[in-house]
Order: structure tokens, then sequence, then C-alpha cells
């Protein structure tokens, strides 16, 4: 008689998980010196250290370079940390960025007070006038750096138009794609060579996640952007990887919900008194609303502005009266939430800075979300009384 043998490890049989484990683990165990060899000089499968690489990770860079339409993608800590690897991973010092000149305050903040230290230097030029941004890249940059849709104003550029100059110049064009999401658009297909995502936005969607994701086209970039996240620590975490797939799985039906709140949102806006003008692409007053129509396909985007009379004591009354619309310095979230950028996302920025891009103290930043469109309304209508 035999007896069964012993098993050391727990089995799974013939069966698998749904949902994907989550590799918490830091490190990872190696058979011998030629497995270890073979991963890391043969590119053979396998992990040695997580900020190098991790399962959750990998999985879910490969599934967003599908959603963006890229050649690969990787994921990182934050939405600032995919900006800074593409910096890190194609600028030395003494080459030039230029930018848009319609960004996220931290990034003004990366281009203007950060690189220059490095020998970096950024020119900024409005990238919805052509011409301007065609005698700027006869500097010759390394990158043309540009948002889908603009934070917070919500102006929209024409990436393949900006993509054959920055070509002609012999530059790459990096795109923040965070407020459209590939849901909407996906810059690599109308020519950029880098599109980079807030995951912690809109496409984790429940305001638990801290990650960003850099996809790219040309093959032989993906090996200095893996350097530079893991020299520089720009790596993710497993579980906010995890969590951030399971966004993911959602994100489209969230998004176009969330655009048809918007767009409705933001004419019922229109009409309220005490609201001094209203910002969505959407809408046939928005400057950039023809060229929206071309860029952004099955939605304007979740995002609206609009300005109070009365400036910053109008909001603070308005957050008061409506606290069922969270003040929330971020977005993405599938409630709606409301931020101020004269206090929050452009607060480092100078006051003149402001007075040009027309953030005002009377300026709000709206993400709109999925609940019910009547729910948002009676709040938003509290505040505005």
């Amino acid at each position: 008689m035999t007896t069964p043998k012993k098993k050391t490890k727990a089995s799974l049989g013939t069966t698998n998980p749904l949902v994907p484990p989550i590799y918490q683990s830091s490190v990872y165990t190696i058979p011998d010196l030629d497995a270890l060899d073979a991963i890391m000089n043969d590119g053979e499968p396998g992990y040695i250290y997580a900020r190098d690489a991790h399962p959750n990770a990998r999985r879910l860079a490969q599934m967003l370079a599908k959603e963006s339409a890229s050649a690969w993608g990787v994921v990182t800590g934050s939405g600032m940390a995919a900006i800074s690897a593409i910096v890190l991973a194609t600028v030395s010092q003494g080459q030039r960025i230029l930018a848009g000149n319609r960004l996220y305050g931290r990034t003004v903040q990366l281009f203007s007070q950060e690189l220059p230290r490095f020998g970096v230097n950024t020119d900024y030029v409005d990238a919805n006038d052509l011409d301007a941004v065609e005698k700027a890249l006869k500097k010759s940059p390394r990158l043309l750096f540009v948002e889908t849709v603009s934070n917070p104003l919500l102006r929209v550029v024409d990436v393949k138009a900006l993509a054959d100059l920055a070509h002609n110049h012999g530059a790459l064009l990096v795109v923040d794609n965070t407020f459209a999401t590939p849901v909407l658009t996906k810059p690599t297909k109308l020519g950029a060579d880098f599109v980079m995502e807030s995951l912690t936005k809109m496409i984790a969607g429940h305001s638990d996640v801290t990650l960003g994701f850099v996809g790219g086209m040309d093959d032989d970039m993906l090996p200095a952007v893996n350097a530079a996240s893991s020299i520089w620590g720009l790596a993710s975490n497993p579980f906010d990887c995890w969590l951030a797939e399971r966004g993911l799985a959602t994100m489209d039906l969230r998004t176009r919900a969330a655009c048809a709140n918007a767009g409705t949102l933001a004419d019922w806006l229109a009409e309220q008194s005490g609201v001094a003008g209203v910002w969505y692409p959407g809408r046939e007053d928005h400057p950039d609303h023809a060229l929206a129509k071309r860029v952004l396909k099955g939605g304007f985007g979740h995002m609206v502005c609009f300005e109070l009379d009365g400036g910053r004591d109008a909001v603070n009354r308005f957050l008061h009266a409506a606290p069922g619309i969270p003040f929330s310095p971020s977005l993405g979230h599938f409630a709606t939430t409301l931020s101020h950028p004269a206090t929050t996302s452009h607060r480092y920025v100078s006051p003149a800075e402001r007075k040009r891009q027309g953030i005002t103290d009377g300026l709000i930043r709206l993400s709109v979300g999925i609940e019910s469109l009547e729910a948002i309304q009676e709040e938003m209508a509290k505040g505005l009384e």
C-alpha cells in the first residue's frame, strides 16, 4: 500500500482565481545564479525586487498599454512620477523642454523650479496657437509637453497637428491625457510619442489609489523609462496596482456616465443666477468646441468649471451650503466633488499667471460623478442659493 506524498505548498489544483492575486512581496526568491542572469541579462520572465518590477504592475501596465494604443506601458507611483520618468529617460543637461502654457500647477513647478537645477530649462507657448508653437520649436527642444484637456479651464489641443510640428523639428511629443482618459481619446493614435495618465484620477476612479502611467511607441525607450523609474524610486506598489485594475474594469462605463452628467450639468449651471461663467468643451460657447468634437470621441469629459459672482467669499458660502458636493482637491471619484484651483492645483502659480489663465478666486472646478443628475443638481442648488 502506498501513501500519498505530503504536499508542502497549497495547491489550486485545476482551478484559478477569478480575481488576480495581490503579490505583496518586496523581493522574490531565485533558484540559482544562472536564473538571476537570465532574468537580468536576457529578459527571461521573472521578478527580483518590487521596485524594479512586480506582477501587479506589469499586468496593469500591459492592460493600460492596450487601452491607450501604446506599444508598451510602465506604471509609476503617481502622475507626477510618470512625467518625471519620461523627462529623466529622454532629456539631458543642456537640452530644453517646450510646454503648453496651461498646465497643472505641480507640472509647472517641476519644469520651472526643479529641472533648471539640473541644467534643463523650459519655454512656454500657447499650444492652441500652432504658428507660435512652430516658431518656438525652432529652438530645438527635446520635448513638447501638452495636456489634451487643460487643467483647470479645459482647453483642448490638436494632438495630431502638434505631433506633426514636433516631429518636423526633431522633438518628441508628450501628452498628459488625464482629463480625457483613453476612453475619449488615445494620443498615441494621433502621433504622440508618449502618453501619461494620473491613474489616481478617473481610471482608478475611487480616490483610494496614487499611481501614474507612461505609455510609449518606441520600444527602444522602454528600458530607459524602466531604469528611471527604478533608480529614482518612482515605482508603484502592488496593492495600489490591484485596486487600479479593479477600477480600470469599469472605467469606460463610469467615464461615459460622468460625461453625460457633466454635459447636462454645464448647461444647467449656465442658466443659474450667481454664476458668472461656465467652461465645458461640449458647449458651443467654449473656445475649442469644434476642435473637441474632433479630438474627443464619445463625450466631452467629466470636468466642468464655473465661476461664482463674489469671488472667494462666494465659494466659501457655496461650500458651507452644499456639503454634499465635497471640497476635495483632486478629481475622478465616482461621486461628484469640487476643487478651488486658485488655492489648490494652482496655489503656487504666481497671481499674474493665474490672472492670465483666467483662474479667479471665484472659479470652481467640478469633477462630475455618476450619481443621479437630479441628486447633483439638488445639492448644487443649495450652494447657489
